[in-house]
């Protein structure tokens, strides 16, 4: 059975340490992935990245459909830019920092390659919405946030927000 994880707010500093690559495919790791697919369902997001729950390994859920039945799962996800491709914007929110939405661009090519839960390499070239949550999640795993896409004085006023909102640290 699934359980609810833990998500951390933003400044909290566990959110820039970057993941580790997955060495063992194993029930834990399964286990890790389902937990996190509950959390995000839970949360009524859409992409969950292991380092916003705490584990600091690269492992990324996300469930794109309207009927919230299917989940995807991404172990240690990387992807490069394809030549030719334009910037797409695209106003993005994030479960680590509620209540914040920002139009942010980033490229609408990419070629995806990540592994499963047994371990097999897959590859894709993603499109649209997905295109948007691979390279979000992917930056929560290399310890970069949204609010690294907008100004020192706008990420200031989110963050004191968000300390007087949640009342950390």
């Amino acid at each position: 059975m699934a359980k609810k994880l833990k998500i951390l707010i933003f400044p909290d500093p566990r959110l820039r340490k970057v993941a580790e690559n997955v060495t063992k495919f194993d029930k834990c790791l399964e286990n890790l992935a389902h937990d996190m697919l509950e959390t995000m369902y839970d949360a009524n997001g859409i992409g969950l990245a292991a380092t916003q729950v705490d584990q600091h390994i690269r492992l990324v859920v996300m469930d794109l459909s309207e009927e919230r039945n299917e989940p995807r799962i991404f172990v240690n996800p990387m992807y490069e830019v394809i030549k030719g491709h334009n910037m797409f914007e695209f106003e993005e929110g994030c479960l680590s920092i509620p209540g914040f939405n920002e139009v942010i661009a980033r490229p609408d090519k990419i070629k995806l390659i990540w592994q499963n839960l047994k371990g097999e390499t897959l590859h894709d070239t993603p499109e649209g919405m997905l295109t948007v949550c691979i390279q979000h999640e992917i930056d929560h795993l290399d310890g970069k946030l949204m609010v690294d896409y907008v100004s020192a004085l706008k990420r200031d006023r989110i963050k004191s927000k968000l300390l007087k909102e949640f009342k950390r640290f």
